[in-house]
Formats: structure tokens, sequence, C-alpha cells
């Protein structure tokens, strides 16, 4: 475990969250790390934040990025290869972040994130016509749904009523880090600290693409902001998928 502490003794790690369920670090198959060096250097650079287990979640959007579990998983071996080799010995696994549309077809092999949680995603700007039915037929075929970054969704921003409905109906809700921090616009922010409120977030993931998420994630955690922020809020990252490895 990684525990270090300032002057003023600050948590300056992030080993209270642990686990990392959604980020875009598998080498050249979607927005996040274009290769494996980058991809590398994302894996060393978590695991010095205070991670110790990775959950790796390239985006299945057939407009853009049509991965298969085949291509995620070959990815994701590539990528443990590499960490072998530099003996790098944090955990790591791969699932799939799904773009909910028109080509959203749970009949084909998915890619949950262990063996029964599925973490679905919706355009920014508009709610996918029968989203709830969606989570209901998700559920009904054996996963239990985590709807990613609910907070950036700006169709929510004054009416969260729906997304209260979803967590009655048994819905994950996933809070990307950096929003709480104001990355993505202070809409953004207060939502997440709305749903914070009101205990609406089940797990917590960096969503990480690129340096810049990664300098901004870094500078909040070793700051000790991020856990003044989210330390003490009960995220079950560890409850949920520590035991993959168990």
């Amino acid at each position: 475990m990684f525990n270090f502490f300032s002057k003023k003794n600050k948590i300056t790690d992030i080993s209270w969250l642990g686990v990392d369920i959604h980020s875009h670090i598998l080498p050249g198959i979607d927005d996040g790390s274009p290769d494996l060096s980058t991809s590398l250097h994302f894996v060393k650079s978590l695991q010095e934040l205070g991670f110790d287990q990775l959950i790796a979640t390239p985006h299945i959007y057939q407009e853009l990025y049509p991965n298969t579990k085949e291509i995620i998983f070959s990815a994701k071996d590539s990528l443990q290869q590499e960490m072998d080799k530099a003996n790098v010995s944090l955990k790591l696994s791969a699932g799939a972040e799904y773009m909910v549309d028109q080509d959203f077809n749970l009949n084909e092999q998915l890619c949950p994130l262990d063996s029964k949680h599925l973490l679905i995603e919706m355009s920014y700007l508009n709610e996918t016509p029968g989203i709830s039915q969606t989570i209901f037929d998700v559920e009904i075929k054996g996963y239990k749904p985590i709807l990613a970054h609910p907070e950036r969704y700006t169709f929510y921003f004054k009416d969260k009523s729906k997304l209260k409905r979803f967590k009655e109906k048994g819905c994950l809700l996933q809070l990307n880090l950096l929003s709480i921090m104001g990355y993505y616009g202070k809409d953004v922010k207060q939502l997440a600290e709305v749903l914070l409120k009101e205990k609406m977030y089940d797990l917590a993931g960096t969503d990480l693409h690129h340096n810049k998420h990664l300098s901004t994630l870094t500078d909040a955690v070793q700051s000790g902001r991020l856990y003044e922020f989210l330390g003490n809020y009960p995220f079950k990252n560890q409850e949920i998928f520590g035991s993959i490895y168990a």
C-alpha cells in the first residue's frame, strides 16, 4: 500500500481507491494510448500514484472504434508482456466501454469488466432513446450495468431524476475523478458535487486518455486535493473488483 503524508498530514496518493475501473490505456485501439511505450508510461505513472489494479476499458463504438473482445485482449496481452519485461507488478485486466446507440448489440460476445459488470456510455449531447429499456435489457442478459460519467451528460444538468430511476433499477454510476476537479467545466463539477452529496455514485475511475489527463490527475492526487474531495466517499471499487485477482 502507498501512504504518503505531507507535513500537514495530507494524503497524497490514491491507494484509498486502489482499483481504476475505467481507462483508455491499451495501445492503438481507440482515442487513448497510441502505442505500447505510452501505455507502459501510463501504467507506471498510475502505479506510482498508488493504484494496484487497472481495468482497461477501450471504447466499443462501431462508428469510430469497432473493437471486439479479441482485439481488446490482444492489446491487453501486448501491454502485459511489456509490463512483465519492465518488472511492473501492477495487476492489469480488461473490459470495454460500450457506446449505447443503434449499433449496441447485446447478442454479440460481450466484454464486461469482470464476469458480470458492463460499462456503458451515451453521447454527451443527447440521451440515447430507450436508455431505460436498454439498462433493463442488460440486466435481463445477466449483467450489472455501470453508467460511465453521468455528470458529463448535458441533458441531466437541470434534471437528474432519471439518474435516480436508473439507480432504482439497479444501474451503478461511475464518477470521473477529474470531474470533481473542474477539468470538464463548471456544470459538470456542480452535478458531480450534487451526486456525491446524495450518495448516488458507486464507483470512480480515471477515464485516462492522454498525458493532459495524467498530469491533471497527478497534481490532484499529489497535492492532497483529490483525497480531500473524495477520500472519505464510500466507493466500491475494491469491494466489487478487488476480487478479480483474489
